[in-house]
């Protein structure tokens, strides 16, 4: 007999969930607690955030400050506000440090047993790689939106446009973060690990353009700093930022012979070899042990 007396939903049970749903979770799930350990990370560690923006700070101030004000001294200035011209390679080197402590922080994992844990996990291996770039990526770019806060110091204009800047530095901090990991997977030694990044990073700021307009070069130079990916980071984030003339003038922009990539091509290359560089380190992880 079936009971007619007692409404079907009084009993409070909740219709159970579809398996796609369930599958959908299972998927996300890794994504976002690797996600949320970073910004957690984060959180609870200010003063980390403080220190991180100490040195692109000096760097855009002192060096900023003190050469232009040598430059008009001696009269012999190429660029109207050297501090202006300064202002994105600061922000890529705010997004770069935040961004490569998720590599060490892979290889301090390893070497504590918390790897282990994580290998053994139902998830897939590639997941936890791709956790861990968005966690870095975001941080860096939480980093950049704090730099971009005091941009006024160099005559950055408070626009909508600095949005696009922010999703610019979200994409360089995960190509920097997806270094990292790769970084990580290969070297088990922190202190080689810390070596290996510091003599890397260098590099790719300086030949980068960030202090020095990118053109009419020495051939070497010049190659060096064409065939640099963060050349064409750096460039696009000054070709974005609303501010003095210096950010967009002919001088400063980046020209390959004589074109000027646009700055969505510049992006696509960045783009791309994020792409490439997670995907070896997502394979290589994928065989560790």
């Amino acid at each position: 007999m079936t009971r007619t007396d007692i409404p079907p939903d009084v009993t409070g049970t909740k219709p159970a969930a579809h398996p796609s749903e369930g599958r959908t979770w299972h998927t996300v799930r890794p994504y976002a607690l690797l996600w949320r350990r970073e910004m957690t990370r984060l959180r609870h560690n200010p003063l980390r955030l403080v220190m991180g923006l100490v040195t692109p700070l000096l760097f855009l101030v002192v060096l900023g400050t003190g050469l232009e004000a040598a430059s008009s001294t001696l009269g012999k200035a190429q660029l109207n506000d050297y501090r202006a011209y300064l202002f994105p390679g600061a922000l890529v080197m705010s997004v770069q440090a935040p961004a490569i402590a998720v590599g060490i922080s892979l290889v301090w994992d390893r070497r504590l047993g918390m790897l282990r844990q994580m290998l053994v996990s139902p998830f897939p291996r590639s997941s936890i790689v791709l956790g861990l770039a968005l966690g870095g990526a975001t941080t860096g770019a939480v980093y950049g939106l704090a730099l971009l806060a005091v941009g006024g110091i160099a005559g950055v204009r408070y626009t909508p446009m600095l949005l696009i800047v922010l999703v610019e530095l979200l994409l360089i901090s995960l190509l920097f973060t997806s270094f990292g990991l790769l970084a990580a997977v290969t070297i088990r030694q922190v202190d080689t690990f810390q070596i290996v990044v510091n003599l890397s990073l260098m590099p790719l700021m300086f030949f980068s353009g960030a202090m020095f307009p990118p053109n009419g070069l020495p051939g070497w130079l010049d190659t060096v700093v064409k065939l640099n990916p963060l050349t064409y980071g750096v460039d696009a984030v000054r070709r974005t930022l609303p501010g003095p003339d210096v950010l967009t003038s002919e001088q400063t922009r980046l020209m390959l012979g004589d074109w000027n990539p646009p700055v969505y091509a510049e992006l696509g290359v960045l783009a791309a070899l994020t792409a490439a560089v997670l995907g070896l380190a997502t394979h290589r992880f994928s065989r560790s042990r």
